[in-house]
């Protein structure tokens, strides 16, 4: 059965799944994280099938998320290391653990702990606003059309509806209405 690709969705959380795929890409990344470079650590560290691991690192090197740097010639050895674009996704790994420490965690407590080596403590991610550096909540945050959303899809009644732009209003696709 084929997947249906969220590449070209007006949604930068579908083309982020249609990126990852599935659950070992997240994984693979936050071994990346844990300083494994090569292949048969991330291998060894994840239980997964070399077939699928070879899949997942050559996508993540397609996407520009990892890198493969030669470390020897005869046979030609590589290690993957992350990239600009694969270390800002570290935002989005804290993002999930933290969620899953509050929701999943058992009773021992969260089985990771980050710390932060610029102050010294143990933390954890917080998704915050970038302009005033309060917590971002569901109950604070409403969602607008962005200066990337397809017109061609502003004006249907339903995206109207989901945005709540007004049917007397011109959407504009800047999130202003």
């Amino acid at each position: 059965m084929r997947r249906t690709s969220f590449a070209q969705w007006p949604c930068s959380v579908a083309r982020t799944m249609d990126l990852l795929g599935d659950w070992w890409t997240p994984l693979v990344l936050r071994e990346a994280f844990y300083g494994i470079q090569r292949f048969d650590e991330f291998q060894k560290g994840l239980g997964i099938a070399r077939n699928t691991l070879a899949d997942r690192l050559r996508r993540l090197v397609d996407e520009g998320l990892l890198e493969k740097r030669p470390y020897q010639i005869d046979p030609v050895r590589h290690d993957y290391v992350l990239t600009e674009k694969g270390r800002d996704f570290f935002g989005v790994l804290a993002a999930m653990s933290r969620w899953g420490d509050r929701w999943l965690a058992g009773d021992d407590g969260p089985p990771i702990a980050f710390h932060h080596e610029r102050c010294g403590a143990d933390t954890h991610g917080e998704v915050v606003c970038a302009h005033c550096r309060e917590p971002l909540t569901a109950e604070d945050t409403s969602m607008r059309m962005g200066p990337g959303y397809p017109p061609r899809l502003a004006l249907h009644p339903e995206v109207q509806r989901r945005f709540g732009v007004h049917p007397t209003e011109e959407p504009d696709a800047t999130g202003t209405g």
